[in-house]
């Protein structure tokens, strides 16, 4: 029987992390774990929603077309009135290049460059 595909959706983004997917709602005993996380992962609480269509994603999409007329990545910053700070929406394979400029900010970019140099990464 063919696996449903949030489920495959679950595992693609457990390996993406490393982990494993946890079946059943993230309570299977089998892992010895209490977490209601989709993956096994020890550090960040992973939930997956595959859906035909997230907001958020077609606004993206649209960032995406102006992005790549400027030779960009699209990063979407969302933010509420009254909440400090904001979530950052990307595509996963985006993730690498846009911590790489994190840690330029963070470090400079000497210190980023000698990071992509000991990790074989360059820009």
């Amino acid at each position: 029987m063919a696996d449903k595909a949030w489920k495959k959706r679950e595992r693609q983004v457990a390996r993406w992390f490393g982990v494993q997917r946890v079946p059943g709602s993230g309570c299977d005993a089998k892992y010895g774990r209490t977490s209601a996380s989709d993956s096994t992962h020890g550090v960040l609480f992973v939930e997956v929603k595959l859906r035909k269509k997230h907001t958020v994603v077609t606004l993206w999409d649209a960032v995406k077309v102006k992005a790549k007329q400027e030779g960009k990545r699209p990063v979407v910053a969302l933010a509420e009135g009254g909440r400090p700070g904001f979530w950052l929406v990307m595509h996963c394979n985006d993730a690498e290049a846009v911590l790489w400029e994190r840690l330029e900010v963070l470090y400079g970019s000497a210190a980023a460059d000698r990071a992509r140099g000991c990790m074989g990464n360059s820009k």
